[in-house]
């Protein structure tokens, strides 16, 4: 389950919440032949929580010690994360879009966050208290599913639901939260969509 790269791969986090970026760990969906999975394994999605904040460095090489030791279990929680991103993608999408969400999308979403709400507990921290996952032997490294699936939970039922758009580049398509004063961003990123559609424009206006 180790990571095929050498470099840790630096993640795009430019969606504004964590389900969001989930969702934009797929580069180019639509495109076969330009189209990249920058999730591969089990050790991705942990340094992608870790590039998110979700998880502190120890925790990741926690799960990444537990995984060597249950590698089985690790493909299986894989195999969930994958499926959730799947389902957190085409909800968000259709929902920027002014689309139906489908029922089972909507389940799939639900099935997993209720899950995650049992492993949510109340525990001391910093002279208060806060929520921490509690996993036991048996699903320790569903610990990385968790927070994504209790973050797509809470976009969904959030006022920012209304601000998820879609990304106008036509060879993008992601996924980001609009916090702009008019709600008039186009791209999920201006250095890259924005100045490659601008880019665009120019060539055309040279050519006409």
């Amino acid at each position: 389950m180790a990571s095929k790269q050498n470099a840790e791969f630096q993640f795009d986090l430019s969606g504004g919440q964590l389900a969001l970026d989930l969702a934009n760990t797929i580069s180019r969906r639509d495109d076969p032949a330009r189209r990249r999975d920058h999730l591969e394994d089990y050790d991705n999605v942990l340094s992608f929580l870790r590039q998110s904040r979700v998880l502190s460095l120890q925790k990741a090489n926690e799960l990444r010690e537990n995984v060597l030791h249950h590698p089985a279990e690790a493909r299986r929680s894989f195999a969930n994360i994958i499926k959730l991103r799947e389902g957190v993608y085409r909800t968000f999408a259709a929902a920027a879009q002014k689309k139906a969400v489908a029922g089972s999308d909507l389940k799939l979403i639900n099935q997993f966050a209720v899950e995650a709400l049992r492993h949510r507990a109340l525990t001391p921290t910093n002279g208060g208290f806060g929520w921490e996952w509690i996993a036991g032997q048996r699903n320790a490294l569903d610990r990385a599913l968790w927070p994504m699936a209790q973050a797509a939970a809470d976009l969904l039922t959030s006022g920012e639901l209304k601000i998820v758009r879609f990304c106008e580049a036509p060879d993008c398509q992601w996924l980001f939260l609009d916090h702009s004063r008019n709600r008039s961003r186009r791209w999920c990123d201006m250095t890259t969509c924005g100045n490659r559609a601008k880019a665009r424009r120019h060539y055309q206006r040279t050519r006409e």
